[in-house]
């Protein structure tokens, strides 16, 4: 199946909301990476998305241009091309963009996707990310609102976020962020949706925060509030109707329990990204590699080496497998295996 249209991807957030399970994010910096996802999504037949991040972007453009519009068009285009293959829906998403990146990350993608549908293509991504944490909720909203706006015309939905993910991720660090922060309120969540609903016809989804970390930590480390999105999504409908809940995003989701991560589906959590962990899953069995072929893939002491297990390929593979099946136990926590809406 192609990459989705907006039609088919609306009906697919639609469908997670409906029955309660929510789409693994995948973040992939990579041809090997992103095809490590498309393949778990095909065995689990599950729909899902990737997307890629500023700091993805750069590494896939290499290390002497790291230009993140650049590798992004890159990753997305050969996901393009391969999704074809595989019997399942993916979406292309763009994680975390702050302010200052607008111009050089979203406004490229967004270009390159306008100059697409010009041509009768679909967007090159489905979806965009507006990380407007760090200013205060009305300037975030102005942002928010005007590039929600350039989105619709595209057939584009829009990711926000209100209140702050802690952590560090690409190089961006809320680790110091003070903790009333880190919980968005019932109110705020009320003025994300009178300030987005104003876009008529636009489709948005609403990263709001109850605690969430990124970065690699021990379970029960990270203090989850889900309670929080049941609040928020409780003053909406009370004032505006079922219909103003909210897409919600779940963010920072490593270190938390498989209990709390499915507490959050019962509020609206339709996606929830998912990094840290397949970083992890792809290292660890070239890890194993290294250590067990030592070897084989350095030549010390006059010897050549062995040239099968020095191959690059020989290591990504088993990367690959490795990161494919984290993202497979991603799935079955989110509650998705088996719920393709098929091609």
């Amino acid at each position: 199946m192609p990459v989705v249209n907006y039609d088919k991807y609306c009906k697919m957030l639609d469908n997670a909301k409906k029955n309660k399970f929510a789409y693994p994010a995948i973040n992939v910096t990579s041809e090997v990476t992103a095809n490590a996802v498309l393949e778990a999504f095909a065995e689990m037949k599950s729909d899902g998305i990737i997307q890629v991040s500023t700091g993805g972007g750069e590494f896939a453009s290499g290390i002497m241009l790291k230009d993140a519009a650049l590798g992004a068009i890159s990753i997305a285009n050969h996901i393009h091309l391969v999704a074809d293959k595989y019997d399942i829906n993916v979406a292309l998403h763009t994680d975390h963009c702050q302010p200052k990146k607008v111009n050089s990350f979203l406004r490229p993608l967004i270009d390159e996707s306008r100059r697409r549908v010009a041509e009768g293509k679909l967007p090159l991504f489905n979806s965009h990310m507006f990380d407007g944490s760090e200013l205060p909720l009305d300037e975030n909203m102005k942002i928010a609102v005007e590039l929600l706006k350039e989105c619709k015309e595209l057939g584009i939905i829009l990711e926000v976020e209100a209140g702050v993910v802690g952590g560090e991720e690409d190089g961006v660090s809320n680790e110091d962020a003070p903790a009333e922060k880190l919980y968005t309120t019932p109110e705020d969540m009320l003025y994300v949706y009178e300030k987005l609903s104003k876009v008529e016809g636009a489709r948005y989804m609403f990263a709001a925060t109850f605690g969430n970390v990124h970065g690699v930590y021990k379970p029960g480390n990270v203090k989850l509030r889900p309670s929080i999105l049941k609040e928020g999504q409780a003053a909406v409908v009370a004032k505006y109707g079922d219909a103003a809940a909210f897409d919600l995003v779940f963010h920072g989701g490593s270190g938390s329990s498989l209990e709390e991560i499915r507490e959050t589906l019962e509020y609206g959590v339709i996606k929830m990204n998912v990094d840290t962990d397949t970083q992890y899953a792809f290292t660890k069995p070239i890890v194993d590699h290294m250590f067990k072929n030592y070897d084989g893939v350095l030549k010390i002491e006059g010897e050549v080496g062995n040239k099968k297990l020095y191959d690059p390929r020989t290591y990504i593979k088993l990367a690959e497998t490795g990161m494919k099946e984290r993202v497979k136990q991603a799935v079955s926590d989110l509650r998705g295996e088996g719920t393709t809406l098929g091609v």
